[in-house]
């Protein structure tokens, strides 16, 4: 200990040395407190390292078995020990572009000791350390430079990715493992399914799909696309919304990347004919992952598309979803109906499912009896009875709704209105006493109650019965760090009537508009995560003689802009406005009709 404490005030100051003999709180108790893991995971680490001590001889430190066992992340670990021992994280840009102290440290060494030096000056050198109280490498540090070490702490992840792109001879690490798998001749590995399967359970190829999802999760991204072509095998990723193309497998290894990715969500790896849905279940970076897994045949093999759906990631606020406070009273207005139909609509992935989760989290009490009906259940909610459609076994919407009718719910939430069948069953529902949640793929709110009169829903059951309606989409959100503000020309601000979102729409106080740049925080898109932005209407007098008369969607359109309703694109402009979002972004997602 005393040799310890001589390393960490030589090279590290007073700060560090106070620090290592005041280590106050433990790791465990500070990871609980934040949310970063639960205390029955910390048990079971706790009884690992237990083990090990009695069996082995041996104690691994628990921040070791915790990201071993998956239960929490590198970056999650690292912010826990910097709060406990008084570290500073390695930012990225501090990351050298060529390696330092080439000569002097072997890779060898850095790798194991998993030690990096950043920068190196005429009396100190910079190190980031995945363990900056490892006393042998910092005593071996100093006797290769004979200078001071300064350390900082380093996540395990942004060791890994630092070192392979320093010294890992021009390729990355999707590139090594590449080079250990050995693949036959394609025609024949398509036929001999055994072959495949093999080939599909070998290390490197599990490894190399781990780090397809892996890097996914690193990079925010909610969807992996993983495509054939005929010449090469493409893997995307969306990241707010948007597709980015990246490092990608030889197109020899697409039948053993989809093959594994097959076998790991239960589907049949010799059926290739037909498209396949499945799940996968994983716990990776301290989070439970689940992956919603689709397979289409295409012209040159399997299209996969995976799902991520991160249980731990989703917030159910209505203000973290992008409700400000005149939306969400309306809302909320329409939630408190006794009875009646609730619809949220949108295109695919515009957030529709997580408003529902969160208006059905709002109304979870122990007096309220709640049942759903989905495909697939995309979270799992306490005290929420939550129903999968089997189409294979005949389980529908619309079968299922005819039993849980009888299950005396208070509230129903329907996955997705997607035939006259289940719109009938829905209306029943609200018109014997039941408050109805579902979601239906329309452009706009009015244009949703002439979808539902088209698929032959009777007009006086839709006045009957319809309460409110959402339309909504998802606009990327500005990064914080580097997003540049700017002053648009006035002829612009006047024709958009931007001056309405200010506070004294009739001051001479110019408007302020932001741009995105983009830095090391959001990947250099200048976008940061994503938020609804949406318009409500609520069925009013007016709009009920309208659907009576089978008014178009633009006639139910103005009369309720001339009711109050705020238009998505509106709302959008306001967010604009507010520096939360990007002008082009509200463009790209709506527009003014």
């Amino acid at each position: 200990m005393v040799r310890l404490l001589y390393f960490g005030t030589q090279f590290n100051g007073r700060l560090r040395k106070r620090k290592l003999v005041s280590t106050v709180e433990k790791l465990g108790e500070i990871l609980v407190s934040r949310g970063k893991l639960d205390a029955a995971n910390l048990d079971r680490a706790l009884k690992v390292q237990e083990s090990a001590r009695v069996e082995l001889g041996s104690t691994e430190k628990l921040g070791s078995i915790l990201t071993r066992l998956g239960m929490v992340s590198s970056r999650d670990l690292a912010e826990a020990l910097a709060h406990q021992r008084g570290w500073v994280i390695v930012e990225a840009s501090e990351f050298p572009e060529l390696p330092v102290l080439e000569e002097s440290v072997s890779s060898r060494f850095i790798h194991e000791s998993r030690a990096i030096p950043l920068s190196d000056t005429d009396d100190e050198v910079l190190v980031a350390m995945t363990d900056p109280a490892d006393a042998y490498t910092l005593q071996a540090f100093g006797a290769a430079t004979q200078k001071r070490i300064r350390t900082k702490l380093l996540p395990l992840n942004d060791f890994e990715l630092l070192f392979d792109r320093l010294y890992g001879n021009g390729k990355s690490s999707m590139g090594q493992i590449v080079d250990n798998i050995s693949t036959r001749d394609e025609e024949q590995e398509f036929g001999d399914i055994e072959q495949l399967k093999d080939l599909a359970s070998e290390a490197p190829v599990i490894r190399l799909v781990n780090l397809v999802i892996n890097h996914a999760l690193e990079r925010r991204a909610s969807d992996i696309h993983i495509e054939p072509f005929e010449n090469r095998l493409i893997v995307r990723y969306r990241v707010d919304g948007v597709l980015h193309e990246t490092e990608s497998p030889p197109r020899r290894l697409s039948a053993a990347v989809i093959s594994r990715i097959k076998i790991m969500a239960n589907l049949d790896i010799a059926e290739r004919r037909l498209p396949q849905d499945g799940r996968i279940k994983l716990r990776i970076q301290g989070k439970e992952i689940d992956l919603r897994v689709s397979t289409v045949p295409t012209m040159h093999g399997e299209s996969v598309v995976m799902r991520i759906l991160d249980k731990g990631g989703v917030a159910l606020d209505f203000h973290a979803l992008g409700f400000d406070d005149r939306n969400l009273k309306i809302f909320t207005d329409i939630l408190s109906q006794p009875h009646g139909i609730i619809l949220v609509t949108g295109p695919t992935g515009s957030g529709k499912t997580t408003t529902l989760y969160t208006a059905l989290d709002r109304l979870n009490q122990p007096d309220v009896k709640i049942l759903t009906v989905e495909d697939p259940v995309e979270y799992q909610m306490p005290g929420i009875n939550q129903i999968q459609v089997k189409p294979q076994i005949n389980l529908t919407f619309a079968n299922a709704l005819r039993s849980i009718v009888r299950q005396d719910p208070d509230v129903i939430m329907i996955g997705e209105v997607r035939d006259l069948e289940t719109a009938q069953i829905a209306v029943q529902s609200a018109l014997t006493g039941h408050l109805v949640l579902s979601t239906l793929h329309t452009n706009d709110a009015a244009s949703s109650l002439n979808r539902l009169l088209d698929m032959g829903v009777d007009d006086y059951l839709l006045t009957s019965t319809v309460v409110g309606i959402q339309a909504q989409r998802l606009v990327r959100l500005l990064c914080t760090h580097c997003k540049e503000p700017y002053h648009p020309v006035e002829e612009v601000v006047a024709q958009m009537g931007l001056r309405r979102f200010l506070a004294n729409p009739a001051g001479d106080e110019r408007i302020t508009l932001h741009q995105a740049k983009g830095c090391e925080h959001c990947g250099h898109t200048g976008y940061f995560g994503r938020e609804s932005i949406m318009e409500i209407m609520p069925m009013s007098d007016g709009l009920r003689s309208l659907v009576m008369r089978h008014a178009t969607s633009g006639e139910l359109r103005t009369a309720a802009i001339g009711e109050g309703m705020e238009t998505m694109y509106e709302n959008g402009l306001k967010k604009a406005v507010l520096g939360v979002t990007t002008m082009d972004e509200v463009l790209r997602v709506t527009r003014e009709d």
